[in-house]
Order: C-alpha cells, then structure tokens, then sequence
C-alpha cells in the first residue's frame, strides 16, 4: 500500500483528490494539510467524506510519503517544492505553477517565470500524450481544465499538421474558479449567467499554445453549471472528409481507457456534453464538417474530475506502478 499525502486540502480540488483516495484500493492517506483548518475534520469542508476519520493537519507536521498531491492556490507549488521534495520522492502538482515550460510565455499568461532545473523537471500531465514520460516522472505538472479538453480534443489534427491557428469558445462552470471565489461566483449573481469573463489571453490559453505548437485563442464564458467544461473549436481541414477525419480520432484514442469519441447522427447527447460526465473521469470528444473545408471539433469533461483530481490520480497510478485505471471507473451520473 503506498503512502500519499494531500497538501491544501480544503479546496474543491482537494476534496475531489480525496473523495477518490480514501477509496483507492493502491494507496493509504497519511495526511491532509491546511494551516487555517489544522484540527478540524476534513468532513467539515467535504461532506461527502463523512466517516472517513480524516483530519487536517499543518504543514510543517507533514511526514514522508511515497507521493504528495500539491492541490494549493496558484503560486503555492514553487514556494514549497524543496521541503516537499524532501519529503516524497514524486510530487502530482495541481497548481499552475509549473504548468508550461517557456519562461516567456508563463511571464505574458501568470506574471511570472519558473526556470532551472525545478522547471525541468516537470513533465506535463497528460496521459494520453505523456504516458510514457509520466510513467518514468517524479514531478508530474497536472493541465488546466479548459487546457485538457481543448488540447484532447485538437490534438489528433494537429499531429497530422491540420492546424494553423485555432480560436476555442470555452465554457465553464462555478466550481471551476474555486472554493475562495469572490463574489462574482455568489449564487445570486452566478445562477442563469452567460458571461464572457475572458474575451482573450486566458491563462490555459497557453498550454494549449505550448501543447500543440498553434496559434491559439481562448474565450471562456462562464455558465450557470457548478460542474463541467466544454470547448468548441472552428477549423479549417480542406478536402479532409468528416469520415476520414473520424478516422483519425479512432486510430489515436481507440486504446484510450478515458477518451470517448462521440458523434451521433441521432438522439439527445450527439456530442460532447458535459452533463453527462459529472463524476467520471472521460474527457469525451467530436468532431464533425461541412462541404465547405470546415470542421468543428468539440471536447467536454468534469473540471474538477479529468480536468483536475482524476487527471491527477490517473498520473499517479502510472507513477506508482499502479492499474491507470484503478479508482477512476465511475461512468458519472445521469440524469442530475
């Protein structure tokens, strides 16, 4: 059984972190940190753990572990990443932290820049295109929600060289912008709400830059869900038939424990929904094109799940040696 520990743990992350570890048949939690909430039961901030017995704890009584889940707020990981090192030999980072690479474009998207060797050493989150250096990482660098579904969904066409430059229409819900939002997030001003809150230059509008080395613009809408992600790209594919576009899709994501190809020429859910993933791990995509030279490519998923905390336990599986699939085969609820 390995050992593994959850650092700020009182967030919407967090909770989903651990609402799938306590269940993990691989894995124990040895301890769950947060400086304000030291003391208190983790089913104070997570109802749903109730009767799990964990309790929070600082993190300076933090003890080793076989891995350490780093779920803080934005700016948290860099601070503590030699004391954590120093105790877990693999760290799964949930921060944006060391999400990209470039210096130069985490200065233009966040404001700052991770260099040297601890950027390095990061490996960018993404099974399905990582697997193999995920598998070998100790320091494993978890996307962003809107990053996930964008870069799954685009990613068989820009392998083939069919993307130029992409502009995403990204939706999200309220959970997405965490459990200390402002008040811009309170139920009376969030319920009903179709507001643009990123015209342009949002921050996972990076990763998808660096991903897949295209141009790319991002504009996220906030929508009146708690939970869920979509992403609707336009692009242009010339002569490439629908058919032989849904080919590629089969041939990249057919192994795929979590990508689901969805386009249905009939019935309610003919593409991809996020409705219907809450809970679940799968990050399902679509495409579909006219007569015209022109695609469009869909991608939907739970951001706090495959966009979050199940993207995170899926690495962890693969940096422990563990099943990939193991604690992550909930098929999500419907109707909710």
């Amino acid at each position: 059984m390995k050992r593994v520990a959850v650092v700020g743990g009182r967030g919407f992350v967090g909770g989903e972190l651990l609402r799938l570890l306590v269940h993990h048949p691989g894995v124990e939690v040895t301890a769950v940190t947060s400086d304000t909430q030291a003391g208190k039961a983790v089913e104070s901030a997570h109802p749903p753990l109730r009767g799990s017995g964990l309790r929070y704890s600082r993190r300076a009584d933090l003890e080793p572990a076989d891995l350490v889940f780093l779920a803080g707020v934005h700016g948290s990981t860099a601070k503590i990443l030699d004391e954590t090192t120093a105790l877990a030999p693999k760290i799964v980072d949930l921060t944006a932290d060391f999400r990209i690479e470039d210096g130069a474009l985490m200065e233009r998207y966040y404001g700052w820049r991770r260099e040297g060797e601890h950027a390095r050493a990061f490996v960018r989150g993404l099974p399905e295109l990582h697997r193999k250096q995920i598998t070998d990482a100790n320091r494993v660098a978890v996307p962003g929600c809107m990053a996930t579904s964008a870069i799954l969904s685009l990613a068989p066409l820009a392998a083939r060289g069919l993307l130029q430059e992409v502009q995403i229409d990204a939706r999200t819900g309220s959970s997405g912008s965490g459990a200390s939002s402002g008040p811009a997030n309170s139920h009376a001003l969030r319920s009903g709400v179709l507001r643009v809150f990123a015209p342009f230059d949002h921050r996972h509008e990076a990763e998808v830059v660096e991903a897949l080395g295209v141009g790319t613009s991002m504009t996220v809408t906030a929508t009146p869900q708690v939970r869920g992600v979509q992403t609707v790209t336009k692009v242009a594919v010339g002569e490439v038939s629908e058919r032989e576009l849904l080919a590629m899709y089969r041939e990249d994501y057919a192994a795929e424990p979590f990508v689901r190809l969805v386009n249905s020429p009939r019935g309610t859910y003919r593409y991809p929904d996020p409705k219907v993933l809450l809970g679940s791990n799968h990050c399902d995509v679509g495409i579909v094109a006219d007569h015209r030279g022109r695609a469009l490519v869909m991608g939907a998923l739970d951001n706090l799940m495959k966009g979050a905390a199940g993207g995170a336990v899926q690495c962890m599986n693969l940096m422990l040696g563990l099943p990939e699939t193991c604690g992550l085969t909930f098929p999500g609820l419907h109707p909710v």
